[in-house]
């Protein structure tokens, strides 16, 4: 029997651990059928970001990402008190797998510098890690909620390129992963 979890009083099958970030716990869970995400957030430390209330943050920088017209996963229900989100499942790989597996993404860096572009005018900088990024139906998601005031020093061209191919920094990235 699976491990579930419940938001607003809808019980969830987690399915698998999809990732673990800086700010929670990512499971890909079903309930009726379909395929979602369920965010947990956590409060692990982490020495180079600061953080508030995580959980008004990521509804605060939903709506700050949607109004940019930032392409994202729906926001489906949000738990405050069991600080719980369940988003829209975009099904694909992430950025950071297709520059493991030596597959080029220079097809998406267009599509990249469109939501650069529209978070800057929008006065906001989305954190481009690779694994943020999920490419679906040649199209790409920014599946985190994370948002931060644009500053250039953090802007995509500064650097989140950086790590969209086999850079020295990525490979210092994966080397500390090990």
């Amino acid at each position: 029997m699976r491990e579930k979890m419940e938001v607003n009083g809808t019980e969830y099958s987690i399915e698998k651990l999809l990732g673990h970030g800086k700010g929670g716990y990512s499971y890909l869970v079903e309930a009726d059928g379909k395929s979602v995400v369920l965010k947990q957030i956590h409060h692990e430390p982490c020495d180079y970001y600061c953080f508030g209330n995580k959980i008004e943050a990521e509804r605060n920088d939903y709506g700050r990402l949607k109004a940019a017209g930032i392409r994202i996963p729906a926001m489906i229900a949000i738990d405050l008190e069991k600080e719980r989100i369940v988003k829209e499942y975009i099904r694909g790989k992430t950025v950071f797998e297709y520059v493991c597996d030596g597959i080029s993404v220079e097809h998406y860096l267009e599509q990249v510098r469109e939501m650069a572009a529209l978070a800057e005018k929008a006065g906001l900088n989305i954190d481009y890690f690779p694994t943020n990024f999920v490419i679906q139906d040649d199209l790409l998601w920014y599946i985190d909620y994370e948002c931060n005031s644009y500053m250039d020093e953090w802007n995509f061209e500064n650097w989140g390129i950086k790590y969209w191919s086999r850079t020295a920094e990525f490979e210092e990235y994966l080397n500390q992963q090990i």
